[in-house]
Parts: structure tokens; sequence; C-alpha cells
């Protein structure tokens, strides 16, 4: 395994700031450190502004003034513990840009303070009440998609499950889709890079700090869900990278989904680490990911 010279130069630059291991810091200190360092998109849409979704706010991207845009409901990763509408906003800039379609970053509860299953609770209620106002925001309810990345894959896979409400696509970029963590590529990356072991058992013990559920719970876990559930799933994208304690669990997830017989494609980035997709500026193959999924997403939407 060797990492691209790019992935390699921008975690460099994150061990030069000398922040101590996630592990080593409360949830509110996590986040500020996250926050730290933000630095403005410079993608312009037409309109971008907040809409409170049912109770849980939200923020709509809207590339363009055409009525009955194709819809993404996202959900940011985090651990379920940081991240945040600004975290993730040239994330959502990004998505709606190229897709050409509009984007709904979701500002879900975060642990600890709102443990398991408040997060899941909010994916639930966001899903449900977009469908009911896509026209109000300008979107086509029979053209909506949902995704996110990491503990947002997560939430989005979880939700799926459920077939709440029609949707054309799913987008997950190295979701969390297994909160047991016995997947190999967690032994063979339980050092990162970025990623490790210990963060996410930080994460996961934050996030089900309420004692709520158990971790074969598909609303945790995913993968546990039978097949009549995830044969629910539409039409999926999924990402993974080569260095990520997430990668098997990814993986077999879009093998279950295959296996059940949703239309799955699972694309692998080789030499990448787990947060690149955030990172266009500074990796190309974050880039070529964000295109990708893009226009995935503009062809399940056309």
């Amino acid at each position: 395994m060797k990492l691209h010279p790019q992935a390699q130069a921008v975690l460099d630059a994150i061990a030069a700031l000398g922040y101590p291991p996630i592990t080593e810091v409360s949830p509110p200190e996590a986040r500020e450190i996250r926050r730290a360092h933000l630095r403005p998109s410079a993608i312009e849409l037409h309109e971008i502004r907040d809409v409170d979704a049912g109770g849980v706010p939200a923020r709509l991207y809207r590339p363009s003034d055409n009525e009955g845009l194709g819809l993404l409901v996202y959900f940011h990763g985090g651990g379920w513990v940081v991240g945040d509408l600004e975290t993730h906003d040239s994330t959502a800039r990004a998505l709606a840009a190229e897709s050409g379609h509009a984007v709904l970053s979701v500002d879900y509860r975060l642990a600890p303070e709102h443990p398991f299953p408040a997060a899941f609770d909010d994916a639930v209620t966001v899903t449900r009440w977009t469908a009911e106002h896509a026209r109000e925001l300008g979107c086509d309810p029979d053209r909506l998609a949902i995704g996110g990345d990491s503990a947002g894959g997560n939430l989005s896979a979880a939700v799926t499950q459920l077939d709440l409400v029609p949707l054309r696509f799913q987008l997950l970029v190295y979701p969390v889709t297994d909160a047991c963590c016995k997947a190999s590529s967690y032994d063979e990356f339980r050092d990162g890079p970025y990623l490790t072991r210990a963060s996410m058992d930080w994460y996961i013990d934050h996030y089900v700090s309420g004692q709520e559920g158990w971790f074969e719970d598909p609303r945790l876990s995913p993968l546990h869900g039978d097949d009549t559930a995830l044969a629910k799933s539409p039409p999926t994208y999924v990402v993974t990278v080569e260095t990520d304690v997430l990668r098997d669990e990814g993986e077999a997830y879009a093998e279950r989904l295959t296996a059940v017989g949703v239309p799955t494609t699972l694309r692998r980035y080789e030499g990448m680490f787990h947060g690149f997709f955030a990172l266009p500026e500074q990796i190309e193959a974050g880039q070529e990911a964000i295109a990708e999924a893009a226009q995935e997403l503009r062809d399940a939407l056309s």
C-alpha cells in the first residue's frame, strides 16, 4: 500500500498542525478543531438558503433557477459527533454545481449530547419532509436522491432500508455500515492513515452513549439489515478508498445490495485515505470523485 503523493502531502500538512488525536479531546474540542481550518468555497450557485426541514436545520443549494430540479438529501460525515453545515458546505456546493441538481444538506443532531438514535430519527424526519415539500423548494418530488459520507452514508443506508419515500438514487461515500468493527480492514489500517480504529471506537462510543439499541441494529449497522430491507434501496453508487478502516464494510454493503438485486456501482480509489472526497482543491482524485458522483446523480435524476 502506498499513498498517492498528493494524499501524503495533505496528511503531512495535517500532522504538522500538531493537533492531539481525537481520542484525547472532548467532542466540543474536536468540533472546534474541525472548524478551525475551514476555507470558504469559491463555487457560486444561484441560491443558497437555510431551511427548517420539519424541525431539523438544513441548507438548500440550487445551481439554477430552473423549476423541477432533482434533489439530493445529503447527510454529512463526522462520526455522528463532529461536522455540520459549514464543514460540508464545499461538498454540497460542488455536488450541486457538478450535477445540475439541488442539494439539501442536513444539520442532524450530534452525539453525545444527542445519542443514537437521534441522528437517525432526524434523517427519517428530513427524508419524509423533503418528499412532502420538494415543490416548495423548486424541486420535483419524483426526482429525489439520498446520500452522505462516512457517518452520513450510514444514515442514508439505514433510512433507505425503511422505504419511506420513492427515491431514484443513493450516494454512499466510504459509509459506516457495521458498528461491530470486525472487518479485516480495521486490522490492516488500525493506525490510519487519518482515520484509525481508536478514533472509530471514540466516535461509536459517543454515538451509542445513550445505550439504546445494539451493534447489530440495522439503524446503527445497515449491513445487518435483512435481504428484504436492503432490497428496498434505490440504485446506489458506493465510493471506498484503499487505505481506510471502513473499506471492507463499504464494499461488503455494495456486494449485499447487488446480491438482492439493487443496481449498484462500486468505485474504489487507490492510494487515497478517508476524507479525500472533501478535498478536491488539494487532491486531483477528490475532483475526480466529486465529478463521477455528480455524473451518477445527474444520470439517475435525468
